[in-house]
């Protein structure tokens, strides 16, 4: 604490000098007068006057401000040093189009939020350390001990750098590797995906090598973790291992791969991204994504429409009365179904008389579409679809009917039988 005591007193002092004020209030100014311009004196310009001022307008005021210090003999580096930042900071917005037209938009994500903002932000918090100090005086800093090895802020920094550059960056290097090496084996999409996260895991493999290594860490102390965690494989974590395996076994062998459709609890979920721990899957009825576990693929049974293609064959169920003819009722059916938009042609449409209900005639109506998510879309549309064309053509959909009969008792049926005697009141004419 002493060390980062006399670190901090030393840069408090830096900051409360004269001349290190009246360059910080000038940077201060620039970009307040920038953000008010852009906030309300742009309101009647075009879209790229308003990205020039947001991107330009206060390093131009900072490079004034400068260009006046240096005029009248004041100090003026921290002013270019922020005004280098603030420039950098302009082009990495520059980048974003550019980079739009040759990466996805995932991926474009990832390479500017992960790597090239944090890497900028770094790099410029060196550059400042430097300012007011020198990073080698910070880096000697300790601050703690790790395997009798005392551990400084330098070492700590290094370490926690590479460890997030080799995780972070290494998805685009190895899915370009994986990408060169299909074209030039032949192989498969699954196959180049597992051979992009295998390379990926041995360069973070190698990252955390070259982290114990520059830490100083003892090669028994690395042995003695490995026992441990190979211990702890047959009993906390058995189960991420087993993911882990089923993930890779998945990729090459290809019976799981991103786009594919399985059943998942009788619901259609589409395979977005195959894991080394777990399977990420979306299902369309709710926008959900499910994760599944990846071992789960191998001790549980699924069902996949996209296994040799995407075709599916779907069905409807329809009931018409008794009194039509089935033949007729059959042929409107097919032709019904062959009209509606998303029904293959081919294979056409069939269908079949499945059973004699108390009250109507029972139709089964099968056709295929080519995107096994769209299934409920489809059916719905043949039913509406059938709808009209039973109503067209006067097809009746029965609903149940029941007869009631009144039951009366012995006595009121045989009051009924005996015979009725003219004269006690009553006439054999009608009234």
């Amino acid at each position: 604490m002493n060390a980062w005591s006399i670190e901090l007193m030393g840069w408090l002092g830096y900051l409360q000098r004269p001349a290190v004020v009246l360059q910080l209030l000038g940077v201060i100014a620039a970009l307040l007068a920038s953000e008010l311009l852009q906030r309300h004196g742009l309101g009647g310009c075009s879209p790229r006057l308003r990205t020039l001022v947001k991107l330009w307008l206060s390093p131009l005021l900072m490079a004034l401000w400068a260009g006046l210090l240096t005029a009248t003999g004041q100090l003026h580096g921290l002013v270019l040093f922020l005004l280098w930042w603030r420039c950098g900071w302009s082009v990495l917005v520059l980048l974003h189009p550019l980079l739009g037209r040759v990466l996805d938009p995932e991926q474009r994500y990832d390479l500017e939020t992960r790597l090239l903002r944090p890497v900028f932000l770094v790099t410029g918090a060196i550059a400042l350390i430097n300012q007011l100090d020198t990073f080698d005086d910070v880096a000697s800093i300790p601050v703690g001990e790790a395997f009798d090895i005392e551990i400084t802020l330098g070492k700590l920094f290094i370490s926690l750098a590479i460890s997030y550059l080799v995780i972070v960056g290494s998805g685009l290097p190895a899915g370009l590797l994986a990408r060169g090496m299909q074209q030039l084996l032949g192989i498969s999409d699954s196959s180049r995906k597992a051979m992009e996260l295998i390379l990926r895991y041995v360069v973070v493999g190698l990252g955390v090598l070259t982290v114990t290594m520059q830490i100083g860490v003892n090669p028994t102390a690395v042995i003695a973790i490995a026992g441990g965690l190979s211990v702890g494989l047959g009993f906390g974590i058995k189960e991420i291992f087993s993911n882990f395996i089923s993930g890779l076994w998945l990729l090459f062998e290809g019976s799981v791969r991103p786009g594919e459709v399985l059943m998942i609890d009788g619901d259609p979920c589409e395979v977005r991204r195959l894991g080394l721990r777990a399977t990420v899957l979306w299902r369309d009825r709710d926008n959900a994504e499910l994760l599944i576990p990846n071992q789960s693929f191998f001790t549980q049974d699924a069902t996949t429409y996209t296994g040799s293609d995407r075709l599916r064959r779907s069905q409807v169920t329809i009931a018409a009365a008794l009194q039509h003819d089935p033949a007729t009722v059959i042929e409107l059916l097919e032709q019904t179904a062959a009209a509606v938009p998303g029904v293959l042609a081919t294979p056409p449409p069939k269908a079949l008389l499945i059973s004699y209900g108390d009250w109507a005639v029972n139709y089964a109506l099968r056709f295929w579409i080519s995107n096994p998510m769209n299934n409920i879309s489809s059916c719905s549309a043949v039913n509406q679809a059938i709808w009209t064309a039973f109503k067209t053509h006067g097809i009746e959909i029965p609903y149940p009917q029941q007869v009631a009969y009144l039951a009366r008792s012995s006595a009121a049926a045989a009051t009924d039988s005996e015979p009725r005697r003219f004269g006690d009141g009553e006439t054999d004419q009608p009234n």
